[in-house]
């Protein structure tokens, strides 16, 4: 699988579920979207009071699932931990923050563009652009520190959470919240979704498919790889929308959209820049944690609460466009991302540029 053909038939896969998920009841233009669907989960355990996204989407179980199977049966589960674990919470936070002032992650913004949401264009411009200032960082030595490898149980310890959230969805469904109205209502029957996350899982991990990586590699090493698998997904969620009547070519009344340019860009950017510190985007490190790494199932709990502020704090946009409290806070939000890239840069390569002077 690891060669373009795979990758491409894996983004295809991956498509034409996303159609077939919004065909079958999930929300128009969010087939499969990781900060949406976590969003919805922090709602359906009760951690935000936002009423219209309230549901324990399977689809995210399913990639941690799919992510866990596939690395165990091709032995590439990795145990490891120990990298900057409250910072990388923190940053799960803030990448979060981000794709919910756009309303959606890097999977979602590609969905959106293939159902003929414009604004798109508009959140992928600001995400290249975070993408850069995190390239930039890199370049510079930014490290979040050495990893540790880790027990097997810690390891696999989200991949339990995850099945142990699936069996309370489908045996004690009276323990959470579902949505009654909105899009937390507006879901494919819970099998099906089930099966989108259990597929895309198996395909990412077996891939390595990751939105930041794809631009981080054509930025660094002119290597198209991985992008190649998002442009897969892009045309055939095109040709899929066109053929079941759901592509709707504009700006304004995209569905679970705003059309805010401004900040459809800086709440990209904001995601685009934290995922390059992280190593990946929301959708990889939903990849990693079920390959065995803690570090990113830290990481999905800063974004799960991260969800949950975002709602109870109304940081989080809404259809008519985004609120002044989101707006401080994804301003906030790059300050606090300037502030880890400086203080995370290798001190031994400061030094060395300071020898470097001196001797000059």
């Amino acid at each position: 699988m690891k060669n373009k053909i795979g990758i491409i038939i894996a983004g295809a896969i991956i498509g034409i579920l996303s159609v077939a998920s919004v065909k079958l009841g999930n929300p128009l233009n969010m087939g499969l979207c990781i900060a949406c669907f976590i969003r919805d989960i922090a709602g359906g355990l009760g951690l935000h009071r936002a009423e219209v996204v309230q549901y324990i989407r399977p689809e995210v179980i399913g990639i941690i699932l799919g992510a866990f199977i596939m690395s165990k049966a091709s032995k590439e589960f990795n145990p490891k931990n120990g990298s900057s674990p409250f910072t990388r919470f923190i940053l799960g936070f803030i990448v979060m923050i981000g794709a919910l002032m756009f309303l959606g992650c890097p999977l979602r913004m590609i969905l959106r563009l293939g159902g003929g949401d414009l604004n798109a264009l508009f959140g992928i411009l600001g995400f290249t652009v975070g993408i850069f200032a995190g390239v930039k960082i890199l370049d510079k030595g930014f490290s979040l520190g050495r990893t540790y490898n880790a027990s097997p149980l810690e390891a696999s310890s989200i991949s339990i959470l995850a099945l142990v959230l699936l069996g309370i969805l489908v045996f004690i469904p009276t323990l959470l919240i579902f949505s009654e109205s909105g899009p937390g209502s507006m879901r494919a029957p819970w099998i099906f979704a089930l099966i989108v996350g259990l597929v895309s899982g198996i395909a990412a991990q077996k891939t390595r498919l990751c939105m930041v990586g794809g631009i981080r590699d054509m930025i660094m090493f002119k290597d198209s790889y991985l992008l190649t698998g998002f442009l897969s997904i892009f045309v055939f969620v095109l040709i899929g929308n066109m053929l079941t009547g759901q592509f709707k070519l504009g700006f304004i009344e995209q569905p679970v959209a705003h059309s805010d340019a401004l900040w459809n860009f800086l709440g990209m950017a904001l995601a685009g820049w934290g995922s390059v510190l992280l190593g990946g985007c929301p959708l990889r490190q939903l990849i990693l944690a079920g390959e065995g790494n803690v570090d990113s199932a830290v990481t999905i709990m800063g974004m799960l609460v991260g969800a949950a502020f975002a709602h109870n704090f109304k940081l989080a946009s809404a259809p008519t466009g985004p609120s002044l409290n989101g707006q401080v806070a994804v301003i906030l939000g790059f300050i606090v991302l300037g502030c880890i890239s400086y203080f995370y840069i290798e001190k031994e390569i400061k030094f060395k540029e300071v020898e470097l002077k001196e001797g000059a």
